[in-house]
């Protein structure tokens, strides 16, 4: 079904419209606006509603005028349907010079409009409006819980959004145990359970009553504990491409879980940070994930983050590399005491201290797509202390049996 807009502003002429389209069933009326909006609000409507089709009002040709123009520069490929009181000769070569094709007076003909609204389903299907959308989408995947995720996802949201012409999303998707509302104590009764359940018709009006503005950040916390909510990929679907109209970069905090929504949010991502620590258990478990990702044709969008790294440590990056099968991206110096600074301050780590510098480099890298050379390969592969393991184990058995 077509999705359209009406800009209108005689409440007769667009309540007789509604009726027509209603009959027809051919378009779901997102959004009635009773003005002409100018650029900017136009743009806010398109991105929140992406119409197919936008019924417009001839009550003043030259602000419809200045509309269709914006629309065929802005987001070519948007179908406009002019409507007025009355069929006049003259305003119908008006709405010809300035590309309008189809038109519907008082009384609507509902057969003519359906015949038009069909034309234009066939144009939107061999060429879609192009309503501009970001790329830049990352995903914040642990290895096992307790890694530390969440402090990597909001510290480098939080350097995102402090990047010049960089609106930044961070939206904490771990239903099980999510925790930005905690770290930015937010009060916000408003969460991902919300956005979800209105997500087929979220709006410009609806959304900022959503997130939570942190400086220059938006957030959408997981609200309370709810590992029951059930979340379709259809929803996913709609908020995603919501948010990829209306944000720069947006992050998810996932759970690690691997739930069929948290699937569908990697599939929807650039990149999929894959959070591990240098201990053995995160390591096993980053490897596991790394080769399910692989068999769902996402292994290439995996990026391996190293968090709370020694400065001497007994697993190096390059035998973590070898065990994995993939390059490290990018490893994250242990801070302890400033990670805690923060979490009772209710904000990020200080940028200045080395960790927050580390996690400026991360947010630049991302958006410039660019990657911190790999560390060259060890003699000795990490991958057979693994192996070794339960023969240590066995031979342990063996001299007690003895």
């Amino acid at each position: 079904m077509l999705r359209g807009l009406i800009i209108c502003p005689d409440a007769d002429v667009t309540a007789r419209l509604e009726s027509a389209l209603e009959d027809l069933g051919l378009v779901s009326v997102t959004r009635v606006l009773e003005h002409y909006p100018n650029s900017l609000e136009l743009m806010r409507f398109v991105r929140a509603h992406a119409p197919h089709v936008i019924f417009l009002s001839t009550e003043s040709m030259q602000r419809a005028t200045e509309l269709v123009r914006e629309i065929d520069q802005r987001v070519p490929g948007i179908q406009t349907v002019a409507v007025s009181r009355v069929c006049d000769p003259q305003l119908l070569l008006e709405c010809m010079r300035v590309g309008i094709r189809e038109f519907a007076s008082l009384p609507i003909d509902v057969r003519s409009l359906g015949e038009a609204l069909n034309r234009i389903r066939v144009a939107v299907e061999s060429k879609p409006p192009a309503i501009e959308t970001t790329e830049q989408v990352f995903s914040f995947l642990p290895s096992k819980a307790g890694v530390g995720t969440s402090t990597i996802a909001l510290n480098t949201a939080v350097a995102l959004s402090s990047m010049p012409d960089t609106n930044v999303l961070l939206s904490d998707f771990d239903m099980n145990s999510g925790m930005v509302r905690f770290m930015l104590k937010l009060d916000n009764g408003f969460s991902v359970t919300d956005a979800c359940e209105h997500a087929l018709n979220m709006d410009e009006n609806l959304w900022p009553q959503l997130v939570t503005k942190v400086d220059k950040l938006d957030v959408l916390h997981a609200g309370k504990l709810n590992p029951d909510l059930r979340i379709e990929a259809t929803q996913i679907r709609h908020l995603t491409e919501f948010m990829r109209r209306n944000y720069r970069v947006v992050c998810f905090d996932l759970s690690g879980n691997l739930e069929r929504y948290s699937l569908e949010i990697m599939h929807e991502s650039k990149r999929i940070m894959l959070v591990c620590t240098p201990e053995i258990p995160s390591l096993h478990l980053a490897r596991e994930k790394f080769l399910y990702l692989k068999q769902l044709d996402l292994g290439d969008r995996v990026c391996v983050l190293v968090n709370r790294c020694q400065k001497r440590p007994m697993i190096t990056p390059q035998q973590i590399e070898q065990l994995l099968g993939l390059p490290v991206y990018m490893t994250l110096p242990n801070d302890y005491h400033g990670v805690q600074r923060a979490l009772t301050l209710g904000r990020w780590v200080d940028p200045t201290c080395d960790l927050g510098k580390q996690f400026h480099l991360l947010a630049q890298s991302l958006v410039e797509s660019a990657r911190p050379q790999s560390l060259p390969d060890q003699k000795k592969r990490f991958i057979e202390y693994f192996s070794l393991v339960p023969n240590r184990a066995n031979a342990l058995t063996n001299k007690t049996a003895s």
